[in-house]
């Protein structure tokens, strides 16, 4: 075999292994672009910052919980049938979840129900600002208070480590309502509300207050919202989650199915730009 023939085949596996790496690293590359602009993973993240670090933030949950103890004190100048309860969620209400959404978006990942469940059994959560302070309130002036949320009932030991850890009021397993077979929360409600008048309900997401905003377009949310102005502040407190909730869904008709990146491009032709 002559040196130049030699050569010519050392040359063109040169040139094939370069190509080769380049791709990969071409493809590597890409995939990490699309990840770290995928507005599903990075929004998350975005909104995790906030919550950890704006001062705005804590002066929303403060705003929300002193107008919670302002309606509860009115409230309890009135006479009522039924003992008084609160009802009121968990995630992004009472326990703040930012250091799980923060995790998975720096490792490029969205959302999972085998990341969530390992999050929440760490029992690991902070509180949201001002929510523990009005519960043992609203403790002391005989007012029971429910815990309905859409955490699954194999978190159920590990949600209620969570409340204690904190000294959270009536954290025993008859005042937690887990998801059972639906995320609608109108039937747990409705246990609650056989023997007791719920004079107030806490939440971050819309599902949490009323059936009228379960997984409705984007279009007829709005207009419930609207239909129901008067109760937000009243019988309806809203706390502030710029990281996930129906807001999301509705955006691409809670097709969760979607890729992140199907997901994306539904979100940017929906945004408002010039």
């Amino acid at each position: 075999m002559s040196t130049f023939f030699i050569k010519n085949r050392i040359g063109s596996a040169l040139v094939i292994a370069i190509i080769f790496f380049t791709a990969c690293r071409s493809t590597k590359l890409s995939k990490e672009n699309s990840t770290r602009n995928s507005m599903v993973i990075q929004g998350p993240l975005w909104g995790a910052v906030w919550q950890q670090r704006a001062s705005e933030y804590k002066a929303l949950c403060y705003q929300a919980y002193n107008i919670a103890r302002l309606q509860l004190d009115m409230l309890l100048q009135q006479p009522h049938s039924k003992p008084i309860a609160i009802v009121t969620d968990i995630d992004e209400t009472v326990l703040d979840n930012s250091p799980y959404e923060a995790h998975r978006a720096l490792q490029d990942s969205a959302y999972s129900d085998e990341t969530w469940m390992e999050w929440t059994a760490k029992v690991d959560c902070d509180t949201v600002p001002g929510a523990l302070s009005f519960l043992k309130y609203a403790s002391t002036k005989d007012v029971k208070v429910f815990y309905i949320t859409n955490r699954l009932e194999a978190e159920r030991n590990a949600t209620l480590k969570d409340l204690q850890k904190w000294n959270f009021p009536d954290t025993q397993h008859d005042h937690l309502f887990l998801k059972q077979s639906t995320s609608g929360k109108e039937q747990r409600r409705s246990i609650v509300s056989k023997d007791y008048e719920i004079v107030l309900l806490l939440g971050d997401n819309l599902s949490d207050f009323s059936a009228v905003f379960d997984k409705k377009p984007f279009e007829e949310r709005n207009a419930r919202t609207m239909d129901n102005a008067s109760l937000f502040g009243e019988r309806f407190i809203v706390l502030p989650n710029a990281m996930y909730g129906d807001w999301e869904g509705t955006l691409y008709n809670f097709n969760y199915k979607l890729t992140d990146l199907q997901k994306d491009s539904i979100i940017k032709r929906q945004l408002k730009t010039y």
